[in-house]
């Protein structure tokens, strides 16, 4: 990917955990690989706590420098990338020191990127003094999540946003939109004849769409309490998910014809009757327990949570899609904290065959089925049956693995890279459009209603286990259970 794009990248939150684990290190990658980021191109940090360049720069080597580069650092190229970056002392609650920004950035190069990795009560104030110093024009603007609290404070934030910045102006980034293994799904479904013909109701018994952290809040009680599993990773990086799984071929790979099918996908998506969410939703809160030999405490224990917290760590959902492809095939969508593994994958299973001359194993749920894998390892595995080799007709499950890595030299990109590039290259497909955000919120707003005015607890889980037994219950019901042990 080779650009000559020139670009000034204003980093709002420039001392923020973000910027040092995930957005400095994917400008430092596309930096080294040379090519990728115009050579005029500036990095601009702003931050209130740090005095001048010079003590950022210190900043950067002591907090940056350890999350960058799996495959070892290249000091040359770190001590040029770190040539890139400037430094602005800004206080985000005084408009008038926008004036100081805007003159620290006036003679630099290229289209305008303000990326807001703060707080999203931050955005609306920094898109304000943005705009009356004259920066909101012929520039592009990110938002990280997430963006709002229900779909009321969302469509605020949009609405205020929208008078500032246009459409095609604002990012709204998704990191699992910008994974390997999701292009690869794009790529899988969409360039092979194989795929398509097996990728609808007739071929596909269920889908199965995981993310999993063994991690607990860790300091982030406190926004973490506000916030919950459906608000944090449902209405974004599931349904997302979801609606690239689901959707129907583009006409092309350009911005909106994407983000039209997967709106449609959204729009699509089955109501939930309020009656019903107990048949359909699970939602938990881990307890005490056990990760990886180490002992670990209850949530509603952890720093900055309230002791009768009612808050989920952990939610499950049966998901249907009305539309002629996917009628009648459900969607289970599961996420949660302190859980057995860290995992995220697409788990699609397929129908059995439907009469068997070679035994029951070959009428078995799931005997074929595709595990697109996100993390921590990614991969596309695609399982069927093979006979065992020896006397008689004994099948034995097998996988063809997709490791990219065999095929191609050069290394998988990671997720904010490819993202950042976008940006900076001015490509909107793999952000999420208004549209499709408010959709999604619609979706999830009777679930949201409904557990805030429950006087049922979350159902509990130990800490190192795959949560509620209800949600394994739930896919019973359906005559399949959830992938959990897959290398």
């Amino acid at each position: 990917m080779q650009t000559d794009s020139s670009f000034t990248f204003v980093l709002f939150g420039g001392t923020g955990d973000l910027s040092m684990r995930k957005i400095l290190p994917a400008l430092y990658e596309a930096h080294r690989a040379g090519g990728m980021l115009a050579d005029s191109g500036k990095i601009v940090a702003v931050a209130r706590h740090i005095e001048d360049r010079g003590e950022y720069l210190q900043w950067v080597n002591e907090h940056v420098k350890p999350h960058v580069s799996k495959n070892g650092l290249d000091e040359t190229a770190w001590a040029s990338f770190l040539a890139r970056i400037e430094f602005a002392k800004i206080d985000l609650g005084n408009p008038d020191d926008f004036v100081l920004l805007r003159d620290a950035i006036k003679d630099l190069p290229g289209i305008r990127v303000f990326y807001l990795a703060t707080g999203p009560s931050l955005f609306v104030p920094i898109c304000h003094a943005l705009a009356s110093v004259g920066l909101n024009a012929n520039s592009r603007i990110v938002l990280e999540k997430p963006l709002g609290y229900d779909l009321k404070s969302s469509n605020a934030i949009n609405d205020a946003v929208g008078e500032i910045f246009a459409e095609e102006q604002i990012y709204r980034i998704d990191h699992y939109l910008g994974k390997e293994p999701v292009q690869n799904l794009l790529a899988l479904r969409f360039g092979n004849v194989l795929f398509e013909p097996m990728w609808r109701r007739e071929w596909v018994e269920s889908i199965q769409i995981t993310i999993a952290e063994e991690l607990g809040v860790e300091a982030r009680g406190d926004f973490y309490d506000n916030t919950g599993a459906l608000r944090d990773m449902v209405q974004n990086h599931l349904l997302q998910l979801l609606s690239i799984v689901a959707m129907e071929p583009p006409h092309s790979m350009d911005s909106d014809s994407v983000r039209d099918e997967k709106l449609r996908v959204l729009r699509a998506l089955k109501p939930i009757d309020p009656r019903d969410i107990g048949k359909v939703a699970v939602r938990g809160q881990y307890h005490s327990g056990v990760i990886r030999g180490t002992a670990v405490p209850a949530y509603a224990t952890e720093a900055g949570v309230k002791p009768d917290s009612a808050t989920e760590t952990f939610v499950a959902l049966k998901v249907e899609i009305e539309n002629w492809r996917w009628a009648g095939v459900p969607f289970f969508l599961r996420t949660g904290k302190r859980l057995a593994d860290r995992v995220a994958e697409i788990v699609v299973n397929f129908r059995a065959v439907p009469h068997s001359a070679l035994g029951a194993s070959a009428l078995r749920a799931g005997a074929n089925r595709l595990v697109i894998r996100l993390q921590p390892n990614e991969t596309i595995r695609l399982y069927c049956l093979a006979k065992q080799p020896g006397e008689g007709m004994n099948l034995a499950s097998v996988h063809l693995d997709l490791a990219f890595d065999q095929f191609f030299r050069e290394g998988q990109m990671e997720a904010y890279q490819r993202l950042l590039l976008d940006v900076i290259n001015g490509r909107l497909a793999l952000f999420v459009r208004r549209d499709e955000q408010e959709a999604a919120w619609r979706w999830v707003e009777p679930i949201l209603d409904e557990w805030k005015t429950s006087t049922k607890p979350p159902k509990p889980y130990a800490s190192g286990t795959w949560g509620p037994a209800a949600a394994s219950a739930m896919l019973a019901q359906h005559g399949t259970c959830w992938l959990e042990e897959e290398n």
